[in-house]
């Protein structure tokens, strides 16, 4: 019984750690700062902008002083090498802090990397950089890309004139007027033959042909679902949005579409759901294209970490999978439960 005590025990602490780890952006009036699942501010709301964190590190962006720096989850902050520069802004992914233990940074339209103990470990040389996945990063110098190691270490990319970050070991390039994938060595593992292509996720890339239709092929380049779609998204949780004809809906690694019930319209899944609106209203639907949560809010973000969050009249809050409010709706603005560390 004694043993059980404490086994019930440390379960509890752990799950508790677990809890404690998660951080969500949050806004009060005009600023924002970072809440813990039960809703409290543990860092105050006091910073214009910022984002999320990730490997113990958060991005904030000074606008007076029109720099970042980096924050840890009590607050305090990272002391860098370098005293002013900026990160990279993807539309539609925000702002990129550490990935891979490294962060691009730009200082006069050049690009290097930081490392977690905020160490130049990269100069900033390059004038085009991604960001680093499994120990390699692609660049571009003097009109030429290279595969990059984090001590540095260069691999030119022969022919390449494009070439983005790297994603389950191989990365897009453009080689000539078309697209293919080379691998971290830099040789050629997929020959350029599309006009575009994805970024490899859950086994399978998307590429288009020059008759503008989509399929998916396989790290081997082997095409594993077929030619059919006019549009395509990687995919995310085993799932992946595709365009047949003018309507958009699923296809799973299988190949098999899945095509949501009742929604007007339907984001990426994560954590096992994807949101979905029907008549001006939003809800979550499940692998199988059901309703998972009844659609009842004004705007939801993605599920991330067990919670999304979800609005209703004019305030942010958080719901549970079940559709139970685990955060009652009370902040201006909210982003993702993020690790914190």
């Amino acid at each position: 019984m004694k043993i059980l005590a404490i086994l019930i025990a440390f379960a509890t602490l752990a799950f508790n750690a677990e809890a404690q780890e998660l951080l969500a952006q949050a806004k009060s009036g005009d600023n924002w700062g970072y809440i813990n699942t039960k809703g409290d501010f543990v860092i105050d709301a006091q910073y214009r902008d910022c984002h999320a964190f990730a490997e113990g590190l958060a991005p904030i962006y000074d606008k007076k002083a029109k720099t970042f720096y980096f924050i840890r989850p009590d607050g305090t902050t990272l002391a860098t090498d370098v005293k002013s520069f900026r990160l990279r802004n993807i539309f539609g992914f925000g702002t990129k802090g550490f990935e891979d233990g490294m962060v691009m940074i730009e200082v006069s339209k050049k690009w290097g990397y930081l490392n977690t103990d905020g160490k130049l470990v990269i100069e900033t040389k390059y004038e085009d950089a991604n960001s680093f996945s499994g120990g390699y990063a692609t660049v571009e110098a003097g009109g030429k890309w290279f595969v990059i190691e984090k001590n540095g270490a260069e691999t030119l990319i022969a022919g390449a004139t494009d070439a983005k970050s790297f994603s389950e070991g191989l990365a897009p390039v453009r080689i000539g007027d078309n697209f293919g994938f080379v691998d971290t060595k830099g040789n050629v593992a997929i020959d350029a033959q599309y006009k575009s292509v994805g970024y490899f996720s859950d086994g399978l890339a998307w590429v288009k042909d020059e008759s503008g239709l989509i399929g998916f092929i396989d790290k081997t380049g082997a095409m594993k679902i077929k030619m059919q779609f006019t549009g395509a998204k990687d995919f995310s949780d085993g799932m992946a949005r595709v365009k047949q004809g003018d309507s958009w809906t699923f296809v799973n690694t299988s190949g098999d579409v899945v095509t949501p019930e009742a929604a007007d319209s339907y984001g990426k899944f994560s954590d096992g759901l994807a949101y979905a609106k029907n008549s001006g209203v939003v809800g979550f639907i499940d692998k199988n294209g059901q309703w998972a949560i009844k659609p009842q809010f004004d705007q939801v973000r993605d599920f991330q970490n067990g919670y999304a969050a979800a609005k209703t009249g004019d305030l942010w809050g958080f719901v549970d999978k079940t559709g139970k409010w685990v955060i009652e709706p009370k902040f201006d603005g909210v982003k993702d439960f993020e690790k914190s560390k």
